[in-house]
């Protein structure tokens, strides 16, 4: 399992939008926790053009599941001018997050649909940080073919 904290392993770390395209990638080890992530993944969001102005480089709002329920990082977030909905821990389940949570399941999908992704095959996580950067870049390619 890749969430047993003491088993070797790797995990995928992807902020996507409202549509499913990754945003930010990254990835870590087994053994290391969610919420440790979520700052530099909002890092590494690039600036996104939009309308006339400044591009934006951050969301408006971040959805997320109960692993990134923490005090310390809502107020991180609110800082930054970006709203948390994060399911709070020890709440039964029903929250409503599972409408919009289940975009960022189904980018997994699409990057787990890679057998290389989905079985780590390489020992050096900068080859498997460039095939999940691959991956990703191929879902974008896709979304851009669908939308012409």
């Amino acid at each position: 399992s890749p969430v047993d904290r003491g088993r070797p392993g790797s995990k995928h770390h992807v902020i996507v939008d409202r549509l499913g395209t990754p945003l930010a990638v990254s990835l870590t080890g087994g053994n290391r926790h969610d919420v440790t992530q979520l700052i530099p993944l909002l890092d590494a969001i690039p600036r996104i053009r939009g309308r006339r102005g400044r591009p934006r480089n951050r969301p408006k709002r971040l959805f997320a599941d109960r692993g990134y329920d923490y005090d310390k990082y809502r107020r991180l977030l609110r800082q930054r001018g970006i709203k948390p909905l994060i399911a709070r821990r020890g709440v039964v389940h029903g929250s409503g997050l599972g409408r919009t949570r289940w975009v960022v399941e189904r980018t997994f999908a699409w990057l787990h649909q890679f057998k290389r992704l989905r079985i780590r095959y390489e020992r050096r996580a900068d080859l498997h940080q460039g095939l999940l950067e691959l991956a990703c870049s191929i879902i974008c390619l896709r979304r851009l073919r669908r939308s012409f």
